[in-house]
């Protein structure tokens, strides 16, 4: 049988144990600022209001604007992004508006965004009611949290004031159709019981 020969182990110099240490500590901390640099885009954003923003997927582009028209589907849940849906705006198409239509605190929100991105906006019901009460059938409650999953479909850079306009126009316009009333007979300017407009000639007897 062969003998083993014992290799004399040779004590570590003195203060080796306490760099050994300090390297794998610098050495983890490099890993975490590695990790988180590279996940930074997916870490919350905590907003003045008390609104957070979560990426789950950054878009590309520059970030929505007060002058920008914005097009994107989104789901509310209520206090968790797991809860059910609880409002849904792709059952009636994609929004298409401005930061100014959109409540308090989402739109705050929506201004972090890029076009093709998705979000989580997680905005206390405080935060949309500003102080006034909860509407009677609004769903939710004071100290609820509301969480609109977004995704960004497209922005029209600075169009938000034409868009307005427009929007000015059409309403006045249907205004305008609901006071002047249908045409025809019966309509504005018939004579009685639908009869010829007023101050017009009347047909010969037996014509």
């Amino acid at each position: 049988m062969s003998a083993v020969t014992a290799v004399p182990l040779r004590p570590l110099a003195k203060g080796s144990v306490l760099k050994l240490w300090i390297g794998l500590a610098l050495l983890t901390g490099f890993a975490a600022g590695l990790a988180w640099w590279s996940t930074r885009w997916l870490q919350p954003v905590t907003l003045d209001s008390g609104v957070r923003v979560q990426t789950i997927r950054d878009g590309a582009g520059p970030t929505v604007t007060a002058a920008d028209v914005v097009a994107m589907r989104f789901i509310i849940r209520l206090n968790s992004p797991e809860a059910p849906v609880w409002r849904d705006s792709g059952s009636e198409g994609p929004f298409v508006g401005t930061i100014q239509d959109l409540p308090t605190g989402f739109g705050e929100g929506v201004q972090q965004m890029r076009a093709g991105g998705r979000y989580l906006v997680f905005v206390p019901a405080s935060v949309i009611l500003a102080g006034q009460p909860v509407p009677p059938r609004a769903g939710f409650a004071s100290s609820d949290t509301l969480v609109f999953e977004t995704q960004v479909l497209q922005i029209d850079a600075g169009q938000a004031s034409a868009y307005q306009m427009g929007q000015i126009r059409r309403m006045m316009q249907r205004q305008q159709m609901m006071q002047s009333g249908p045409a025809g007979p019966g309509g504005p300017g018939a004579g009685p019981q639908g009869g010829p407009p007023a101050g017009a000639t009347p047909p010969p007897p037996g014509g």
